[in-house]
């Protein structure tokens, strides 16, 4: 006799929705998600599909009804609670939009918590549309099955960002002239963390003084080449959660 398959598949869609989800709740997905489920994915009355509400955690649902319009699921299983999710920010300045696309996707794939864009005197960019990053990071998130979507802050400018620094955060500060090497530094300073990353251009000598004498601020190295903004984004960041992170297996 064949065994019966698992539900819900390991293959079966994964969404965020508005929420809170509940045992036996039922919800309409609307617009774009709906032709996700419907018209891509084909989804039908009995399918299951797994919704994140960035509250409860994860629940495999079950379609109830797939029309023109939307898609309605009911939740039948929570599968996780909602993770914890490690103290750190990425404070990232504006890039040119596909390099800051990249920054916005791997940043959420590798588990912050928040991140904070930044203008500074050399950004080729001083604006980002809030409504297509929080698409990306959505998405990304969805990718790599995260239960915690990350919070993405307004872009802010590097001097408003040092004035209002809450004192119990370090913010490490990935200075391309040298620093202390980042490995050791992220697994030296324990607490709530934040990663500053320049633009492609990196700062003038008054944003790097400012910096530096910040009383939270702490210059790394992340190596003897220098790297492009994005590189170093992702490179520092998965350093960090080796060290002091996710990763490092120290966390609760």
């Amino acid at each position: 006799m064949p065994a019966t398959p698992a539900w819900p598949p390991r293959s079966a869609p994964r969404l965020f929705v508005a929420g809170p989800l509940a045992e036996g709740a039922q919800l309409a997905v609307e617009g774009q998600q709906a032709h996700y489920l419907a018209k891509v994915m084909h989804v039908a009355p009995g399918d299951a599909v797994i919704a994140c509400d960035d509250a409860t955690g994860e629940w495999a649902c079950e379609v109830v009804s797939a029309g023109k319009r939307d898609v309605v699921l009911a939740a039948r299983q929570r599968l996780r609670p909602r993770e914890a999710v490690p103290d750190f920010t990425l404070c990232a300045a504006l890039l040119k939009k596909p390099n800051f696309d990249l920054v916005l996707e791997k940043a959420t794939e590798l588990g912050v918590a928040r991140i904070q864009p930044l203008v500074t005197r050399r950004c080729v960019a001083d604006k980002l549309n809030p409504e297509r990053a929080a698409a990306i990071v959505t998405e990304a998130a969805e990718q790599c099955a995260r239960t915690a979507l990350p919070v993405l802050e307004p872009v802010t400018r590097l001097e408003a960002l040092l004035r209002d620094w809450p004192q119990e955060r370090t913010l490490f500060f990935a200075d391309e002239q040298g620093g202390a090497p980042a490995a050791a530094a992220f697994a030296a300073q324990a607490g709530p963390a934040a990663l500053l990353v320049g633009p492609e251009g990196g700062f003038d000598e008054a944003e790097r003084a400012l910096v530096r004498g910040h009383p939270q601020a702490r210059a790394i190295t992340l190596g003897p080449r220098i790297l492009r903004a994005e590189t170093a984004c992702v490179a520092a960041t998965a350093l960090w959660m080796a060290s002091a992170g996710d990763w490092s297996g120290t966390q609760s």
